[in-house]
């Protein structure tokens, strides 16, 4: 026996011979072996057919169950299950369903599973390796040889899978594979392994996964109305390997950031926190965007069970919790996904589909129907194995287009001659049908940077299906508008306005993420001109600005209090800075304006819907002047935001107010306890009925030097 049978059960284990029971084993390096009835303890000794292959085989009494007792030259004794003597766990509507590509839980099926099977504790392996010739699994329990636990195929499917008696939680494995030709492949991490060695280790880790205990209930039966168009939604964005490190340099854990992180995130006024890809990674310098185990929580901060203590700590904080999801690529480390079977699996075999030259990475083969519902089925398992509220799809753009980032003849066409990548657009579609149709509370959102229609438009309106849309047009805009010197700026007005234009053609997130600040890019603080404490005005106007437009909100770690020095993911945020009470400032600033938003229906309700927005003041370049108006649902008191974006004060600056009376200033971002000069309108305007801007009424308004006020209706 050579090992590289496809159903090794067929000659090993229990099988009638002339109506009599006999045993066959592989068990290399022992020298005896012999079966031990469970029922009375009688003990049979199995013949060595092969001695050089550790193959066994004889007769054994009776049809009870046995163990086996090997015996190695050294006179070593051990005893075990016979992995061949137990029926197959899979069955036909698993086979089924894997086919069809509608398996939309394919965790519950592959992976490593703790069972109790057949009256036996151990764990069940299942593995997709269609074009394998033989597949086993390996570990320490077997001495990492793949003789010992010939897996079994099962049909069509390309499923491989055995029944392991004695494995547990915390066994490391992998699985060995010999491809069609028979040559061995290197070991593989397991595709829907649910935890994995820390790295620079990278074995599969047997997790049980079952049986945590929520306290959320109250959270999952609510969030609905939390992620709706219409809720105010803010979110902290964060890498959590550097948000806090302790005092040994270690990453915190999720036990420590479910106390830390949720405490502090609530403090600020997030509505979200949105986590940067948490799925195993190998290469901390990818920062989880170039992941391996797309079914496990990565080991850096602690096993499955405790990242659930943070999910279920934030939603006990009335916070939901995003993931960062990567369907875009993957790694080419030998122990993962590529060349899995030992042909383009997962991948695309023609490197112009296959392989992204940007970040020398794989694609997914988003055609291929098992891929398919690879990928669907792990966002699923995100939302309900970790109740996570959402999911932030990166690199949308780089998945639309088959000529992403490729010079002509480095791409393959669609079927129609065009670009469009149209396998992982329905697989986009699908993605959104079935999470919202298993989940209707959640959120998808789409890191999509070009102006492909329908981003956040409904698949049965031929949409993507997001529930949101990263708005990158109005971030690179408004930030380039920001670094020019104040004199410039009305050179450049209009890319503070020109967002507006399309502001309502997609469910916009306004992001100030992580890319903007690294790289070469500096922190936001730097990026903004003039000497220090102008610097900081500037920043202050800047998301006072954010904070008053239409869209949704994000912030990167450290941005809330203006971090001086760009974004370094192997230490902690700058956390002293804080001492100065500039930076505490900017801080103290960030939780007001979460504050008032979250507060006022107007800032936030009519997000998504051209009444909730109009321009008093679009066009006054000369003096950089900002002003607008937010309307929220009848009833409820208007917005005006005004913005000032040059370093003189324009005192008596008359503006357009629809309604006479007084309105209070309910946020001024040049108040002293932001770190300004505490200049302002003494807690409130009174506007005349007299016209001005197109509007019924009007007032003078003392606007201080690079800031932005928030006038509220006083009713």
């Amino acid at each position: 026996m050579n090992g590289n049978t496809a159903d090794p059960f067929t000659v090993l284990g229990p099988h009638d011979k002339g109506g009599e029971r006999h045993v066959t084993t592989l068990m290399p390096g022992a020298q005896k072996l012999k079966a031990r009835l469970d029922i009375n303890g009688s003990e049979y000794e199995l013949n060595s057919i092969s001695p050089s292959e550790g193959l066994f085989s004889g007769p054994v009494e009776g049809d009870g169950s046995y163990k086996l007792v090997a015996t190695s030259e050294a006179g070593d004794t051990w005893t075990y299950d016979d992995p061949y003597s137990f029926a197959p766990v899979l069955g036909e509507m698993d086979e089924y369903l894997m086919g069809e590509g509608k398996h939309y839980k394919l965790w519950k099926t592959l992976g490593a599973h703790v069972i109790r099977h057949e009256g036996t504790e151990g764990t069940h392996f299942a593995v997709w390796a269609p074009n394998a010739r033989r597949v086993s699994v390996v570990g320490s329990f077997n001495l990492w040889d793949g003789r010992r636990h010939l897996m079994r195929r099962r049909g069509a499917t390309g499923v491989w899978e055995i029944f392991i008696p004695g494995i547990a939680e915390g066994e490391a494995y992998k699985f060995e594979i010999v491809n069609a030709q028979g040559e061995l492949q290197p070991l593989k991490a397991d595709p829907v392994g649910f935890g994995s060695q820390h790295p620079p280790r990278n074995a599969s880790v047997v997790r049980d996964i079952r049986g945590y205990g929520w306290s959320d209930s109250d959270w999952m039966k609510s969030r609905a109305a939390r992620n709706v168009r219409t809720a105010p939604i803010s979110v902290y964005e964060v890498h959590l390997a550097s948000w806090r490190r302790k005092t040994d340099g270690r990453a915190i854990s999720y036990k420590e950031a479910a106390k830390e992180l949720v405490d502090y995130a609530s403090e600020m006024g997030f509505t979200h926190i949105e986590l940067m890809p948490i799925s195993e990674y190998p290469f901390d310098g990818s920062w989880g965007y170039q992941p391996v185990g797309l079914y496990a929580p990565t080991v850096r901060h602690g096993p499955p069970h405790e990242f659930r203590d943070l999910v279920d700590a934030a939603h006990n904080k009335g916070m939901g919790v995003l993931l960062d999801w990567v369907p875009g690529h993957f790694p080419t480390d030998a122990h993962g996904l590529g060349q899995f079977d030992g042909t383009a699996l997962y991948e695309h075999g023609d490197p112009r589909e296959g392989f992204h030259q940007d970040w020398n990475t794989l694609i997914f083969n988003y055609g291929r129907t098992e891929v398919k519902n690879y990928l669907v089925s792990n966002a699923l398992y995100w939302l309900e194995e970790y109740h996570a509220d959402g999911l932030r799809v990166d690199a949308v753009a780089s998945m639309l287009y088959r000529d992403y980032s490729r010079k002509a003849g480095e791409w393959v066409p669609n079927k129609d001659g065009g670009r469009e990548n149209y396998e992982a657009i329905a697989m986009m579609q699908e993605l959104n049908a079935a999470t919202y149709g298993a989940h209707p509370g959640i959120m998808t959102v789409a890191e999509e940077s070009t102006a492909y229609p329908g981003v956040s438009a409904p698949v049965d309106q031929n949409g993507l299906g997001f529930g949101f849309k990263w708005n990158m047009g109005w971030m690179n805009d408004t930030l380039e508008y920001m670094r020019q010197d104040p004199v410039h700026r009305k050179y450049h007005h209009d890319e503070m306005t020109f967002g507006i234009t399309y502001a309502f053609s997609e469910n916009f997130i306004l992001p100030i993420s992580h890319d903007e600040v690294v790289h070469g890019k500096g922190s936001m603080l730097s990026k903004m001109p003039g000497q220090t404490d102008e610097k900081f005005a500037n920043l202050r106007a800047y998301y006072g600005f954010m904070w008053g437009q239409p869209g949704k909100k994000l912030l990167f770690m450290g941005q809330e209090f203006a971090q001086k020095a760009e974004w370094n993911h192997d230490t902690e945020l700058d956390w002293a800075a804080l001492d100065d009470h500039r930076h505490g400032g900017v801080k103290r600033l960030v939780r007001d304006l979460n504050t008032l938003y979250r507060a006022v229906p107007a800032l936030h309700a009519l997000d998504y819907d051209p009444q909730g927005f109009q321009w008093i003041e679009a066009n006054d370049d000369t003096r950089s002047v900002f002003a607008w108006l937010r309307r929220g649902n009848a009833d409820e008191p208007n917005v005006v935001v005004i913005s000032n974006m040059t370093p003189v004060e324009q005192p008596g600056y008359r503006i357009g107010l629809p309604f006479a009376g007084d309105w209070r200033e309910a946020l001024n971002t040049d108040a002293e306890i932001y770190g300004g000069g505490g200049r302002g309108n003494m807690g409130k305007v009174t506007a005349e009925p007299a016209r001005s801007h197109g509007q019924a009424a009007s007032a003078e308004v003392y606007l201080p030097p690079l800031s932005t006020i928030f006038l509220v209706q006083d009713r």
